[in-house]
């Protein structure tokens, strides 16, 4: 099992870890890390692990999760002899927080198009996808009129100035399931056999379950511009956004 301390703060830029497992020349086993698995449409972090050991230093260039673990996927392979005593090796580990810093700002941006679209609207999620420089959800909406986009951009942004605090929470599966205006997907993607669920909630406008990272003040977003929109569907809408 890889301990996830990005689960717990979202501003963890470096971090100490052993490495336990060398599944393949290309990755690497951590028993914790900071490094975000790429998951529910926010991609995954890069970083760089050195080894206390000799200095010898690991590109992280994707992370993906695997039954328990986090799978770090290496930029170089790892000869044999390294892949063998690598194992056991303790590391300090630095994000590429540029690139998390811009995945969390749009995954928040992102929280709030979707908390604005569900309270005017009553319309969910049925897809998204969060990029450094821009992200998109696709949204279960029959009208996206040039009014309605003109409405949105607007609240968006009135949560964006008002500064709100965005915090995690963790609540019991079996209270977060009676609540079901958290969870706005229109499928259910809830994962399976996990006991405790986490809550991301913008104080005083929106919460919605989530296990991505996020700013921790709608402030540090910046203004949201709805850049471009798509008809997917009869009922389905793409918006794409971008932070100016």
């Amino acid at each position: 099992m890889t301990e996830l301390l990005y689960l717990f703060d979202h501003y963890l830029k470096e971090f100490d870890a052993s490495i336990i497992e060398t599944p393949d020349p290309n990755s690497v086993v951590l028993d914790r890390t900071a490094v975000y698995p790429r998951g529910g449409g926010q991609p995954s972090d890069k970083a760089k692990l050195v080894s206390s050991n000799d200095g010898f230093t690991i590109k992280i260039v994707e992370a993906i999760k695997d039954e328990g673990k986090v799978i770090h996927k290496l930029s170089t392979a790892l000869d044999e002899t390294k892949r063998q005593t690598l194992p056991g090796n303790k590391v300090h580990g630095t994000i590429d927080w540029d690139l998390r810093y811009k995945h969390m700002r749009h995954h928040t941006a992102l929280h709030i198009l979707s908390g604005v679209v569900f309270l005017k609207f009553n319309a969910r999620i049925t897809g998204g996808q969060i990029y450094p420089e821009r992200a998109r959800l696709d949204l279960a909406l029959s009208d996206l009129s040039k009014e309605r986009q003109s409405i949105i951009e607007e609240e968006m942004n009135k949560i964006v100035n008002e500064d709100h605090e965005v915090k995690t929470v963790w609540l019991d599966r079996e209270e977060a399931l009676k609540r079901s205006e958290l969870y706005r997907l229109t499928g259910d993607m809830l994962p399976k056999g996990v006991e405790k669920l986490r809550l991301v909630d913008i104080v005083g406008f929106d919460a919605q379950l989530d296990g991505g990272t996020h700013v921790s003040h709608t402030g540090e977003i910046g203004k949201i511009k709805i850049s471009k929109t798509e008809n997917k569907g009869k009922d389905n809408k793409r918006i794409e956004i971008v932070l100016i």
